[in-house]
């Protein structure tokens, strides 16, 4: 495998005249943290949901493991949480996370009801996500963007409700990731998950981005 996960080149995206991502190129590498910092609105989900193929580029291009995202072709073996995690507020974590497995078949329900048990919620608690606090929520989020394995995993703002017990869970997971070969895409408001995890850290401003240090 390409040791190149991800190859961006002059993309730029434009939405109803205002420019959201602006000429942004970098390549990313399988193995490595990389963090986005920036203000809210500075274009970092913008570039996260490029990448995972939701927001077609106005110009230039992304290749994710050599195969460009054109036409609407989501990559294959990414995983994404986004700032809304977007549960189906009547079903359970379980049922939630089982129905996503079931469009590609590649997970069992053991396995997934191990990954809840590992990042402290209960694969048994059959109450709606409904009835979930805000970490709890953040937490599933987190087994479905990982729960299939893939060696691209972007994370928008992991740590968002979470207690310190779990911040910490979390950290050690994502390390752990990194040392399985996956390349991970962290965005974090807070200072010291940028310090502690990330390899390479971009700022992002105004659509634009520039490697740190």
């Amino acid at each position: 495998m390409n040791s190149n996960s991800v190859e961006i080149k002059n993309l730029t995206k434009e939405i109803s005249g205002n420019i959201i991502l602006n000429d942004i190129s970098c390549t990313l590498e399988l193995g490595k943290i990389y963090g986005i910092v920036g203000k809210n609105g500075s274009g970092k989900s913008m570039l996260i949901k490029a990448i995972a193929g939701l927001l077609l580029p106005t110009k230039g291009s992304i290749k994710v493991f050599d195969e460009e995202i054109v036409n609407g072709n989501l990559p294959k073996d990414i995983g994404v949480l986004f700032d809304n995690v977007g549960l189906l507020e009547q079903y359970s974590a379980l049922e939630n996370l089982k129905i996503l497995a079931s469009i590609n078949n590649k997970i069992d329900e053991d396995h997934i009801k191990n990954l809840l048990d590992y990042i402290g919620l209960t694969s048994e608690d059959n109450r709606p996500v409904k009835k979930y606090s805000l970490g709890m929520k953040q937490k599933v989020g987190i087994v479905q963007a990982i729960m299939e394995d893939p060696n691209i995993i972007m994370l928008d703002e992991p740590m968002n409700g979470l207690d310190e017990h779990s911040v910490e869970l979390i950290r050690k997971l994502i390390i752990e990731l990194k040392k399985k070969g996956k390349t991970i895409i962290l965005t974090s408001h807070n200072k010291e998950d940028i310090d502690l995890l990330c390899d390479i850290v971009y700022k992002m401003d105004f659509g634009v981005l520039k490697k740190e240090g």
